[in-house]
């Protein structure tokens, strides 16, 4: 296959569909976790659950940077524009994530703090160097795929003399992050939710490889598939998982082998080394604290660190109490076991960063009309 369009041919996902539901044993069930959400998106566009049978199941995992930020995080993000008074620059998918008391960074904006969208760190470098008076931070979030870019903004700053351009840190780590799933009280046996094995994130796995997977697979004895984003790769890919689910196997596979192969890009890999280190433990909205599972700023480029540069208040931060975004994020409940969800919580008005972010759970029912799942109980039962 060479185009995009072949990895959504109708012929083909019809086949896949009937081997599928040729190889999935009707007396067992299987419960998939998307750990990107990428894949959610691609598994709800294109109608993939529609062609698995009713035995398998998708769960939808914590892997939308934009989500799984905690809300303090995102409320030093805003202490830095109004209290410090800095530019501060940000992805676009970061802008109206609700913060403490609702307060966003749109609505921070609103108010008269220097916010602004960027789409890369080479426009935040950009601003720093047109405005050498001013503070510039740049609001890094995002797994391993986006973490090669700050480091690049973070030497490059520092071979220029940039000395008014800092990084406020929150690149967070994936194997970690499905370790500690699997080993939460949820997923124990007899707890609320299940996994039979993982659908591993593609863009991540093309800078980190294959290979760091490899550990949660055999402690926990669950299968990872590395999928690509189309259609016809994630119903590949799930035929793979269960094929190794049926055969009692527990290994790491590689569907996406155009772009991913087991040691990764190993320039973007030293790339991050030569910037970043391993935190000791982070908190994950939804999952709370993850031990080696983000990076900080090595010591050594301490000068480029807005954590070290900012003196940040100890401040009380909170959810919305009815929100089950840290639920959604933890496969616990979907988005339709939310009261919130297409009520009070929509595109136009979003309760919860699930709702906002283009990779969220949320955002991905509501485009893809799966909102009216939750009618169907019911007009299932006047049937």
């Amino acid at each position: 296959m060479k185009y995009v369009d072949e990895f959504r041919a109708r012929d083909l996902a019809e086949k896949l569909a009937v081997q599928i539901a040729r190889e999935a044993d009707p007396a067992r069930s299987y419960h998939l976790m998307e750990f990107c959400g990428g894949h959610t998106h691609a598994i709800f566009r294109y109608g993939v659950q529609a062609l698995m049978p009713a035995t398998v199941q998708f769960v939808h995992g914590p892997g939308c940077p934009v989500c799984v930020l905690p809300v303090r995080r995102l409320d030093d993000a805003v202490e830095m524009a109004e209290r410090h008074g800095v530019i501060l620059c940000s992805y676009g998918d970061m802008m109206r994530v609700p913060g403490s008391r609702g307060r966003s960074l749109i609505r921070a904006k609103a108010d008269g703090a220097d916010i602004r969208m960027v789409y890369s760190t080479l426009d935040a470098l950009a601003i720093a160097r047109a405005n050498p008076g001013r503070e510039v931070v740049f609001f890094a979030i995002g797994f391993e795929t986006t973490t090669p870019p700050s480091a690049a903004a973070i030497l490059a700053a520092r071979a220029e003399g940039l000395r008014n351009f800092s990084v406020f840190c929150n690149h967070v780590l994936t194997p970690a992050a499905i370790g500690h799933i699997l080993s939460s009280p949820d997923f124990a046996p007899g707890g609320p939710a299940r996994i039979d094995g993982f659908l591993g994130p593609s863009h991540v796995s093309a800078v980190i490889g294959s290979r760091p997977y490899e550990a949660a697979a055999r402690a926990y004895r669950k299968p990872v598939v590395i999928a690509g984003f189309e259609p016809l790769d994630v119903m590949q890919s799930v035929l793979m998982l269960i094929r190794q689910i049926n055969e009692g196997r527990a290994e790491v596979e590689n569907e996406y082998t155009r772009v991913v192969t087991p040691d990764g890009n190993r320039k973007a890999q030293a790339l991050v080394a030569e910037v970043f280190e391993m935190r000791p433990s982070f908190e994950w909205r939804g999952l709370g604290m993850v031990p080696q599972s983000a990076l900080c700023i090595r010591a050594g480029l301490a000068g480029f660190d807005a954590e070290k540069r900012f003196a940040l208040t100890e401040k009380q931060s909170r959810e919305v109490k009815s929100c089950e975004c840290p639920s959604i994020l933890r496969g616990v409940k979907k988005p339709t076991d939310c009261r919130l969800f297409g009520t009070v919580c929509t595109p136009d008005n979003p309760v919860g960063s699930c709702m906002v972010s283009s990779e969220g759970a949320c955002a991905a029912y509501w485009t893809y009309g799966r909102f009216r799942d939750r009618a169907q109980p019911a007009e299932a039962a006047s049937a």
